[in-house]
């Protein structure tokens, strides 16, 4: 899959993630010498594309990036989510390739990744994308959601609203549609609104999730199939506290402010 983001220093660069989970500063978190890392894990930065939300830190921390540029210690590229001053600075002053403006989310720890920052791309090797919709399938002031079983084949255990993938030449509509009428014995026609896909990752699967609401009437009882172990009609204040597929609440909250 390839991510579009924005260039902050051209370059190419292919090599393993080594991601962070916190912002990050190089004076102090990076050894400018050998590239150990010395914050939130052990590693080393030394030609890895070295992924985290952003950066933060002293002004000092851009020159840190030059030394490991000196010593041979550079990262093979950076990946943020919002490219700060301090990180932005001290890449292009080492030639370092970094782009921002990317979900990193998306990006797993020890991913084989390809970075383009003359076109600001990253392209994430051997995942597959699944195309797939989720539906919010209200009965008069609740909708169901559905509780997967822990051996569901994709985040089992967790809760969600009616979800499955597209089948051979289906619009995300139609699968929507579908897996209604599957997984709850519920018949519709037309969602009452939908929104731009999300894109999540599960392992080595991202998922590409279209949502739809749709309406139906009131005193609809769903009957559900043995993809789940049992369904509860839910506000949007119940999925507090409950184990949700990513996401969720996001989209139940969007959606039930277009209609």
């Amino acid at each position: 899959m390839i991510l579009q983001g924005r260039t902050i220093s051209k370059g190419k660069a292919t090599g393993k993630v080594l991601k962070l989970e916190e912002p990050l500063s190089f004076l102090g978190g990076v050894d400018g010498a050998t590239g150990d890392l010395r914050v939130e894990k052990e590693g080393n930065v030394s030609e890895r594309i070295l992924v985290f939300p952003r950066g933060k830190g002293s002004t000092v921390g851009s020159f840190v990036m030059y030394d490991l540029m000196v010593h041979g210690k550079a990262p093979a590229a950076v990946i943020n989510s919002s490219a700060e001053t301090i990180v932005a600075t001290g890449a292009v002053i080492s030639s370092i390739p970094m782009i921002d403006s990317v979900d990193v989310t998306l990006l797993h720890d020890g991913d084989d990744v390809t970075v383009d920052a003359d076109a600001g791309t990253v392209e994430i090797h051997g995942v597959k994308v699944i195309e797939s919709s989720s539906s919010v399938v209200m009965i008069g002031d609740r909708f169901i959601m559905l509780h997967r079983p822990s051996t569901s084949h994709s985040y089992p255990g967790r809760w969600s609203l009616v979800s499955g993938k597209g089948e051979g030449g289906e619009t995300p509509e139609e699968t929507a549609i579908r897996e209604i009428h599957e997984e709850t014995g519920i018949v519709v026609e037309k969602a009452s609104a939908t929104m731009d896909a999300l894109v999540v990752r599960e392992n080595d699967i991202i998922w590409k999730v279209t949502p739809f609401i749709f309406t139906v009437p009131e005193g609809t009882e769903p009957v559900i199939n043995s993809e789940n172990i049992e369904y509860r009609m839910c506000t949007l204040s119940d999925l507090d506290g409950m184990d949700l597929v990513p996401l969720t609440k996001d989209a139940v909250s969007k959606l039930m402010g277009m209609i």
